[in-house]
């Protein structure tokens, strides 16, 4: 609402408002556009680059499933799941029969919600774009969350409708038991409905002419507690994003096939194995339930060159020994949790690649830092991509000199928008900045390096220690496979360092003995009061539903815990 009165009515009469920059919005349905923050609220949007000047209408979806036809490289291959593969051309008219049966059949007016429910799929991918193309805002869910998750993500964005999966329709059936989720349609099985529907519509649709600032995403944050915070995107962003990150040293081409182990639902998904492979007439292959000994297995099949996964799964390829099924990758991207140095010198000895480790967030899309068109420092994030800039601020929003750590903040053509959220807004953006919540350091050189999370750091004995600076250090021992510290309360330093750790076979004895010798390794990196005080082994990490580490998690099962002296 913009002082007491829809959006709609100022856009109707003026072309523009004060709460926001659209002009002449195609949104009949302005719900998204009245639950935005108050301008004064809003980062500061930067298009400076040539190529970020877009005019008039502008549709996502159209702009990117379109090049295909204008282009005429319809018969090329676009996507292959794991039981079927579309051409370019295939991908267009599914994506235009979804988009007609959502119109015709159930009525989507532009900006109506549209809640995407399933496994990463060619069909998915199609859905995506359907919604889009006809006007729609995407709410995306990821397949591993319940149904008080689910019902939390649509009291918040209030989906008129959604697709899934037909495996997971009784989950959302009983969504609609508890929340106001009006009409469900699945895809796959016997019943296919979607795919009996899209029959009866013509391979044809003519996408709905938003404005550049119409919203088109909804994208909620993973990992967060209370109430789901919701980061909303436009057609601009998506597209800026896409032609950004063409410069973050990946240097893409029709020829590269795509693969990785993110959602579709998160953005790094979105970008990483929707948007950006057809933003540049590659293919990708699309796993629904990647592992790490899947995800190596399909590169070796799909002869894949380019992948976007998280440290853990590099890890995990070091641990298993499946590096030598990754022969045809020549660039591998790196995001989701901190990259450790360790992990980038052990991946690069073992494959001869350099890791390209970016930073990005759900807010800001996707990646605003990277590490990819400068020299190699492991362990770094890098500096900020073409069009982006960074600064590092005190609390009091001045910047901090060299060296020294502040909370990083980013200006681009994408930030933060919550949606029907101030009181969050406000803590996120500040002075036009877009505060990512890291706390980090820039070398004499330019590099940025995370020092750990602004609402992340433990108090112990007074002092305060950020939680992925000792994961580090932990992940430099040779037999610590992954490791996460957290805290517990404790009668004399208030809080308790633990470190949880995952050994590698055959290298660390999950004991007393292998306590000491990873504190013993410990000493000689980190101040004293950074040393952990209890080792706890563990078969796995605890983990979110969204594969993200879980720090206020418990392990499903505890090989041994080893508190010790001092």
């Amino acid at each position: 609402m913009i002082h007491g009165a829809p959006l709609s009515d100022y856009v109707r009469r003026t072309g523009s408002s004060e709460g926001a920059s659209v002009i002449d919005s195609a949104h009949e349905d302005t719900f998204v556009w009245d639950h935005l923050p108050p301008r004064d609220l809003w980062p500061d949007f930067r298009y400076d680059l040539p190529d970020l000047q877009w005019q008039g209408r502008l549709n996502c979806a159209d702009v990117l499933t379109g090049a295909a036809r204008e282009a005429g490289y319809e018969s090329r291959r676009c996507v292959t799941g794991d039981a079927e593969s579309w051409s370019y051309g295939e991908l267009a008219d599914n994506v235009d029969r979804i988009a007609h049966v959502l119109v015709s059949d159930h009525g989507l007016r532009p900006g109506n919600r549209v809640l995407l429910y399933g496994y990463n799929s060619p069909m998915l991918m199609a859905a995506w774009f359907a919604v889009v193309k006809a006007g729609g805002v995407v709410v995306t869910g990821v397949a591993a969350l319940r149904e008080r998750e689910l019902a939390g993500m649509v009291e918040v964005a209030r989906p008129t409708i959604a697709l899934c999966d037909h495996r997971l329709t009784e989950r959302l059936r009983r969504v609609q038991e508890i929340s106001d989720l009006p009409s469900l349609v699945s895809w796959g099985g016997e019943a296919a409905q979607l795919e009996s529907r899209m029959q009866r519509h013509p391979r044809r649709f003519d996408a709905v002419g938003t404005a550049p600032d119409d919203p088109c995403l909804i994208a909620f944050t993973s990992g967060s507690t209370g109430r789901p915070k919701a980061a909303v995107h436009s057609h601009r962003a998506v597209l800026a994003t896409c032609a950004c990150f063409r410069g973050a040293a990946l240097h893409p081409s029709p020829s590269d096939v795509f693969i990785g182990s993110s959602p579709i639902a998160f953005t790094f998904g979105l970008l990483g194995l929707i948007c950006y492979p057809v933003y540049v007439g590659a293919s990708v292959v699309l796993l629904e339930r990647p592992n790490a000994q899947r995800l190596a297995a399909a590169v070796e099949q799909h002869r894949a060159t380019m992948c976007f996964t998280v440290p853990t799964v590099y890890r995990q390829w070091l641990t298993l020994r499946l590096t030598e099924q990754l022969g045809s990758l020549r660039t591998v991207i790196s995001s989701g949790e901190p990259l450790a140095g360790t992990t980038w010198e052990e991946f690069h000895a073992a494959t001869g690649l350099e890791i390209v480790n970016v930073l990005g967030s759900t807010e800001m899309l996707h990646a605003y830092m990277s590490i990819g068109p400068f020299p190699a420092r492991p362990g770094s994030v890098g500096q900020p991509i073409r069009g982006y800039q960074a600064a590092l601020l005190d609390p009091d929003g001045q910047p901090v000199a060299t060296g020294e750590v502040g909370e990083l903040a980013v200006k681009g053509p994408t930030g933060c928008l919550y949606l029907d959220d101030p009181d969050q807004q406000r803590e996120r953006v500040r002075g036009g900045w877009t505060l990512t919540g890291d706390l980090a350091w820039q070398d004499a050189d330019g590099y940025y390096w995370l020092y750990g999370r602004a609402d992340g750091l433990i108090v112990t004995s007074g002092y305060n220690v950020a939680p992925d600076e000792v994961e580090a250090a932990l992940l430099e021992h040779p037999g610590v496979a992954e490791g996460l510290v957290t805290s517990e309360p404790d009668p004399a330093r208030g809080r308790r360092l633990v470190a949880m750790v995952v050994a590698r076979p055959d290298a660390l004895t999950p004991d007393a003995g292998g306590a000491a010798a990873v504190i013993e390794q410990l000493r000689d990196r980190l101040a004293p009061y950074k040393l952990p005080r209890t080792i706890v082994f563990v078969r796995e990490l605890p983990r979110t539903p969204t594969g993200k580490l879980q720090r206020r998690g418990t392990p499903d099962e505890v090989i041994a815990r080893i508190d010790l002296a001092g």
